[in-house]
């Protein structure tokens, strides 16, 4: 068999690391952290996000653009609340590619750390490369934001 064109690609691979300290204990920030990866969830600009994520071992999070349609994101492959969440998938990448979420909550005094990790391997494109470290850093703060606005602090 013969072929006009030959596309060679590589298989890439991605770490990203993140860890923010939250003031609000771990409870609330784990809650804060579901609701940032479901309903909550918003891009970089501001726009809302319709994510749905299904808190059990197995479930799924996904995009939901309504009438059946959406994106698979992944599923959850480990979840201990309020300590630890893993989410195994494709996440955004409309190509070959697997990634590896983990959230991992240490209750420090009165706060939280959130210490988070995203590994990937596929043919990640230069974009996502770029854009991913942004994007999770503006998820993990809106994760802090939105715990902080719940905590105990908060009401004083």
């Amino acid at each position: 068999m013969t072929t006009d064109t030959q596309c060679q690609q590589s298989i890439e691979t991605i770490e990203i690391p993140k860890a923010i300290d939250i003031a609000a204990p771990i409870e609330i920030a784990f809650e804060a952290l579901l609701d940032e990866l479901g309903p909550d969830a918003q891009m970089m600009d501001g726009t809302a996000m319709p994510l749905k994520l299904e808190a059990w071992p197995g479930g799924r999070w996904y995009r939901d653009l309504g009438n059946n349609a959406g994106h698979f994101w992944g599923h959850v492959q480990v979840i201990k609340p309020p300590t630890l969440l893993e989410i195994c998938g494709p996440l955004m990448m409309p190509y070959p590619a697997v990634n590896h979420l983990q959230y991992r909550l240490t209750a420090q005094g009165k706060g939280t750390r959130l210490t988070f990790v995203h590994r990937g391997m596929g043919l990640i494109t230069p974009e996502h490369r770029e854009g991913m470290p942004k994007g999770w850093a503006h998820w993990i703060d809106r994760i802090r934001q939105h715990a902080e606005k719940k905590g105990p602090a908060a009401k004083k």
